[in-house]
This record gives structure tokens, C-alpha cells and sequence, in this order.
């Protein structure tokens, strides 16, 4: 059966996508959802100095401004209203999660199915908006402290940019959840998604305009994008890599009648925590420099100073730290997201086992066993992937954009996407199966 549908979904193409009415308005309403996503990052807050704020921020893009200025699609240099993303609401939902291990009552919703998964949601969203309040308060203070980019600065610009800009992180929320539900999923994933690869062709362009002036030399760029394509294949082929657990299910009587005991594979991905260590540790190591670029010591001295020289782009300390902190979230989200007791205790109870292992304890703790083994591989492949481009944009001087954790975030969420448009065809073609055996059935009578 999963054979037949895997060959199923590689012969789709965009004739059965034609065919598949549900599924052509829910890519249209996905479309339609993120042009005004990306018309609302060419809106600028009110009272702001294009010219002074665009000085700033050239100043400071080195910093994690340019890691966020990359997810929000260029939203940051223009200081738009969407200027916060939809990062806010990422942060709340990672806090959550978090939470739900270690509080109880949290972690009782969490098994209560439906009902409790709203109720996080809500909480979600109520985080959400103190997280987008603080740091639009940050960022309101930051731009009235830096001289000249503030026309009229005072208290009213700052109430004025807080509430913009946090309503522009629930708007932004908003439209997450309704590509989730009325479009083709993961909402919150494609709004970073069209945000880095809107701003791809301006970097491409950049690119080949320092090489046009001699900055950067043909071999450069031709290593490049074949180190880009490279990339591109083995984020691919990690993301597809699972160790599948073998299940089984024994004989069963229902009634009369007896089912023969049936087999199944717990599937376990090698990289379980996604791109949230690369994102994580950016952020973390990327906050002295931006720090440090708000300085007004023109020599440049102090702790934050220091930090920022010996955490530069391309420095030994900052790649021994940019890969210690990549495999610490590996394995720490690791343990957030899949809990090895809970799994062990479901197969338990629909009758499942692992051949040669005891159900419940000692399940959990080989199904532990296996997924510590295979985060180590899945971190190595992070941490690869992360370096190496890492290392040719700080001595390339080459953007954001080519490097591991872009690659990464559009690599896997096409990959995601792919899979959710395959699973609406699937849907459709079923739908259109049932219908046929009905009318012939009817024919019969």
C-alpha cells in the first residue's frame, strides 16, 4: 500500500494540479496570502528618515539585523511594519514547547488531544504578543536613541511604533494560520520562506556586481554556486534520511474471527530539530556585534567591543562557538519535541513491540539509545552544512543569503511543501475513486 502511493505521488504532475479544484484554491488563496504579505514589508513606519535609517543600517546589517533582515524579506532595512515578522510568534511557540516538559498542567493539555492543543495555541498567541510588545519597544527606543532617524521623536512615536508593529506580527500570525487551515500548510514556515527567497535575486545581483567590479573573482562566484548546488543536494538527501524501527503488532481476536499479527516502522528522522539550532545560535552569536554597532566610542573599546572583534564573521572562536552552540540545540530540541517514555507507552498500548525488547521501560530507553546515536549524525550534518558556507561568506563577503541557514530553511520548507500538495492530489484522486466505485455500484441496481 505505501508502495503504490509513493509511486502514485512521483508520477504527479501539473495536469493532475489542473484537475484538483479544492487543492488550485488553496494555492491561489497561499499566493494571494503572501503578496500582501510582501506589500506590507514596502510600508514604512510612520516618522522615520529613509536616508538616515538606511546609513544605520548599513552600519549595522553585519550584526543579527542582517540575520533578521534576511527572514523578514528586507523588511528590517526598511523599517517596515512588518518589520518583526512573524519571529515573535516562532519564539512563543518554541517557548511553549519547551514549557510543556517541564510544567505539568502544561504537559496535561498537551495529551488531551484537540481541546488541549487549542488551549496551547491560545496561550501561544498571548505570548506572542508580549514577546512582539517588548521587542517593538526595543526597537522603537533603539531607532529615537540613534539620532536622525526619528523626525519627531517622543512618546508619541513611540506608543505609534510599538502598536504598528506588534499588530503587524498578529497580522502576520494571522495569515500563518489561515494558509495553515485554507491554504496548503505551514503557514508560519512560508511567510520566512517568501521572505528570504523574495530577497534572493537582489543578492544574486549583488554578487555579480562585485564581481563585475573585481571584489570577487569568477573562480569565486563559480565555486559558489556549485558549493550552493552541492548543498542544495545534501540538505535533501539528510532531510529525506530516517531510522525506521521495526513494529510489531501480534494475533488479535475480534469476535469469531482472528487478524493475523501485522508489522509497521517507527520512523525517526535524523535531524528531529529542523533549522531551530543554526537560527538559534546565529541569534546568540550575533548579538555582540550588533550590540557594538550601536556604540557611540568611536574607538571602539570596551567588553562588548572586544567581544564583537573575537566573534567576527570567519574568527576561530566564533566557529568553534557557532558549532558547539548548533549541537547543543540539536540535541536539547531533540528532547523537547520527542519524548521516548510517551512513544513506548502508546506502542504499548495498542499492543506493539520492538523485536527483541521488552514493551515500556526498557523500550524507552532503546528508542533513546537509537535517537541519541542518530542526533550525533544528524548535529555533524548541521554543523557541516552551517560551517562551510559560513566560512565563504565572512571571507567572501558574500550576503546572508548563501549561507547554511537560508539554504537550509528553503530547502526543507519546499521540501515540506512539496510533500503537502503531493498529500491534496492523493486526496483528490481518492475523492475521485470513491465517486466512480459509487456510480458504478448505482448503475449495478
Amino acid at each position: 500500500m505505501a508502495s503504490a502511493a509513493e509511486q502514485l505521488a512521483a508520477n504527479l504532475n501539473f495536469g493532475a494540479i489542473a484537475k484538483a479544484e479544492e487543492l488550485k484554491k488553496r494555492i491561489w488563496f497561499t499566493l494571494g496570502a503572501l503578496i500582501v504579505y510582501r506589500l506590507g514589508t514596502y510600508i514604512p513606519l510612520p516618522g522615520i528618515d529613509p536616508d538616515a535609517l538606511r546609513q544605520s543600517f548599513a552600519n549595522a546589517q553585519g550584526g543579527v539585523l542582517g540575520l533578521f533582515n534576511m527572514f523578514s524579506g528586507g523588511a528590517v532595512e526598511r523599517m517596515a511594519i512588518f518589520a518583526l515578522n512573524i519571529m515573535p510568534y516562532i519564539s512563543a511557540s518554541i517557548i511553549v514547547q519547551l514549557l510543556t516538559s517541564v510544567v505539568p498542567s502544561l504537559e496535561t493539555l498537551k495529551k488531551e488531544g484537540e481541546s488541549g492543543r487549542k488551549v496551547l495555541n491560545q496561550y501561544t498567541r498571548y505570548l506572542t504578543v508580549v514577546l512582539a510588545i517588548f521587542q517593538a519597544w526595543g526597537i522603537a527606543v533603539g531607532l529615537q536613541s540613534s539620532g536622525g532617524i526619528v523626525q519627531d521623536p517622543g512618546p508619541f512615536f513611540l506608543v505609534s511604533t510599538v502598536i504598528t508593529l506588534t499588530g503587524g506580527t498578529l497580522f502576520l500570525m494571522w495569515i500563518g494560520e489561515q494558509i495553515t487551515s485554507r491554504g496548503i500548510g505551514n503557514g508560519s514556515s512560508l511567510i520566512i520562506f517568501a521572505g528570504i527567497v523574495a530577497h534572493l535575486p537582489s543578492a544574486i545581483a549583488g554578487t555579480l556586481e562585485l564581481g563585475r567590479q573585481g571584489a570577487l573573482s569568477t573562480v569565486v562566484i563559480l565555486g559558489v554556486l556549485v558549493m550552493a548546488a552541492a548543498v542544495v543536494y545534501f540538505i535533501v538527501f539528510m532531510e529525506r534520511a530516517q531510522r525506521r524501527l521495526l513494529i510489531n503488532y501480534p494475533k488479535r481476536q475480534v469476535g469469531n474471527r482472528m487478524y493475523e499479527g501485522q508489522t509497521s516502522f517507527l520512523p525517526l528522522k535524523l535531524n528531529t530539530s529542523g533549522v531551530i539550532p543554526p537560527i538559534f545560535a546565529s541569534s546568540l552569536l550575533l548579538l555582540p556585534a550588533t550590540a557594538a554597532s550601536f556604540q557611540t566610542d568611536p574607538n571602539g573599546t570596551g567588553i562588548i567591543a572586544t567581544l564583537a572583534t573575537y566573534l567576527g564573521h570567519g574568527r576561530p572562536l566564533y566557529m568553534l562557538l557557532y558549532a558547539a552552540l548548533i549541537i547543543f540545540f540539536a540535541f536539547f530540541y531533540t528532547a523537547v519535541v520527542f519524548n521516548p517514555q510517551e512513544t513506548a507507552d502508546n506502542l504499548k498500548k495498542h499492543g506493539g513491540f520492538i523485536p527483541g525488547i521488552r514493551p515500556g521501560e526498557r523500550t524507552a530507553e532503546f528508542i533513546d539509545k537509537v535517537l541519541s546515536r542518530i542526533t550525533v549524525i544528524g548535529a555533524a550534518y548541521l554543523t557541516v552544512i552551517c560551517l562551510i558556507p559560513e566560512i565563504l561568506v565572512s571571507y567572501a563577503s558574500l550576503p546572508f543569503y548563501f549561507g547554511g541557514t537560508s539554504l537550509l530553511i528553503v530547502v526543507s520548507v519546499t521540501m515540506d511543501t512539496v510533500a503537502q500538495v503531493h498529500g491534496h492530489l492523493l486526496a483528490h484522486q481518492y475523492e475521485g475513486l470513491v465517486k466512480k466505485a459509487k456510480l458504478r455500484g448505482a448503475r449495478r441496481r
